[in-house]
């Protein structure tokens, strides 16, 4: 069970608001793939799942700000190494991210950008989990890869839903994405309500 402490909850507030951020950007490209079909009851839900976590975010973050300061200057310290190498992280992440979407546009595969990408961020996740010690993130970065990998290899790039053509690939990736972002959110979220819970009735 994770500490309900300053910093573990101003850290899920974030954490649960880049999945929302990121969620629903994934959850656009979905929308993408459906040229129309479904709109715009996809895409309010979808902003609006967006804005619920967003505000569930905040309020932790607003909450952690009553909170007293536990943390020692051994601890400090170490909190800003662990800032230090998520911005190396999210940096590297980037400079891949730009670097496949150059390589796919030269071997003129742009049908693969957002699968490549998708296998990008889920690699992210791995040294994540480790730095931020939330095995969570394994099963995310995991899973945004298996999705990718399977999308790619297996998905037909277009199917019919009636008279109507969908980009199956880029609709699966998206919406796959989005849930497993908002999932790997909602967890971070519902542990901080029970952290805060446990710690209550004791």
């Amino acid at each position: 069970m994770m500490m309900h402490t300053k910093e573990a909850v101003r850290g899920s507030g974030i954490g649960v608001i880049f999945m929302a951020f990121f969620g629903t950007m994934w959850a656009g490209i979905g929308v993408m793939g459906l040229q129309g079909w479904g709109f715009p009851y996809v895409e309010l839900v979808a902003i609006i799942t967006g804005i619920i976590m967003v505000i569930g975010g905040i309020s932790f973050i607003h909450a952690s700000r009553k909170m007293p300061v536990q943390v020692s200057e051994k601890g400090a310290r170490h909190l800003k190494r662990i800032g230090f190498w998520f911005n190396m992280v999210f940096l590297a992440e980037a400079l891949l991210i730009v670097a496949a979407i150059a390589i796919c546009n030269m071997i003129d595969q742009t049908d693969l950008i957002p699968g490549v990408i998708a296998i990008i961020v889920g690699i992210h996740f791995l040294p994540l989990a480790s730095l931020f010690k939330i095995k969570l993130y394994y099963v995310t970065g995991v899973l945004l890869c298996l999705l990718a990998l399977i999308t790619l290899l297996v998905v037909p790039r277009t199917i019919m839903f009636g008279d109507h053509r969908i980009i199956a690939q880029l609709s699966l990736l998206g919406f796959g994405c989005a849930l497993i972002l908002w999932a790997t959110g909602l967890t971070l979220w519902l542990r901080v309500k029970n952290s805060k819970r446990a710690e209550t009735n004791n």
